[in-house]
């Protein structure tokens, strides 16, 4: 993750009237089940008036089941910001990886096909498309089992199947091998047409690694977003607890992050709250969003 700025944070008085929650990690405890303090907190923010954006490294499919958690309405930004749904599953925003970058990728990291899918935006099972995938790895079983509906197997090169610019290509592994591909993605002819967004689970040993289209993250539909609600980045909080969440975290006037989140994360100069695990998430929202003078 290249060097940024520090944040300085000031005490104001600050109308929120965007949430922005990344899903795992915040939203969601340790064992991935919603807290009842997180579903109540997010709750009164919407009955306040706060609009909510859940916003994640997962496909949209792949959110369904916290969405129907959450009986309010909703905006997802998912696959690290290059595809914002309404909840209902309409398509708002949408910014593709094209055919030719992906084949590069994928020439490039042959040696990586045993931990490679291909994500489209489709309807059916061919979402995620891979070819040798070992899904029995402890660290992919249980995404498999909650996702195979959507999950395809190619007998055929994953670059022959790129009949259509997919979403993105997807790596996982190892924490340092996923590190060293970031660093080779960003060297590669190509860096200047992908944008490379990492997520690590550093107590599991596991990294998802994610390819989009260059100009992808999670802050960019964000601000998009929040531009189409006449929202100011003042006006806007955001809480996360991984890399991936950066850019949300920087673009937010009001940005926090988890106890439980990672080390370079939390020496950002981010508000802090508990863990995942200690009603963080809600303890962020009714300090910063809905405490007196935080709202109208």
């Amino acid at each position: 993750m290249e060097a940024r700025r520090r944040r300085v944070h000031v005490t104001t008085l600050t109308v929120i009237r965007l949430l922005a929650i990344d899903i795992d990690g915040t939203l969601l405890d340790g064992r991935g089940r919603l807290p009842d303090a997180h579903r109540d907190a997010v709750a009164e923010a919407s009955a306040r008036g706060i609009e909510i954006a859940l916003v994640t490294g997962r496909s949209f499919h792949f959110t369904h089941a916290v969405i129907d958690l959450l009986p309010i309405p909703l905006t997802l930004i998912v696959n690290n910001g290059a595809v914002v749904k309404r909840k209902t599953g309409e398509t708002e925003i949408r910014n593709l990886l094209s055919g030719e970058a992906a084949r590069i990728v994928l020439a490039e990291t042959r040696h990586l096909e045993d931990s490679v899918a291909v994500v489209f935006d489709r309807p059916d099972e061919r979402q995620i498309v891979f070819e040798r995938m070992d899904w029995s790895h402890p660290n992919r079983r249980g995404y498999y089992e909650k996702n195979k509906a959507f999950i395809a197997h190619t007998a055929a090169p994953l670059s022959e199947l790129l009949v259509e610019d997919p979403i993105q290509v997807m790596f996982n592994g190892s924490v340092q091998p996923m590190r060293a591909l970031v660093q080779a993605l960003r060297s590669l002819p190509v860096a200047d047409r992908i944008s490379v967004a990492i997520t690590e689970y550093e107590h599991r040993d596991f990294s998802l690694v994610d390819v989009n289209a260059a100009g992808c993250s999670t802050g960019t539909p964000l601000a998009r977003w929040a531009a189409s609600r006449d929202l100011t980045s003042g006006e806007i909080m955001a809480v996360g607890d991984n890399p991936n969440d950066v850019e949300m975290l920087d673009f937010a006037g009001t940005a926090v992050v988890m106890a439980n989140a990672t080390d370079a994360l939390k020496s950002r100069g981010y508000h802090l709250t508990a863990s995942n695990d200690e009603g963080g998430l809600a303890q962020a929202i009714r300090r910063h969003a809905l405490s007196p003078g935080s709202q109208l």
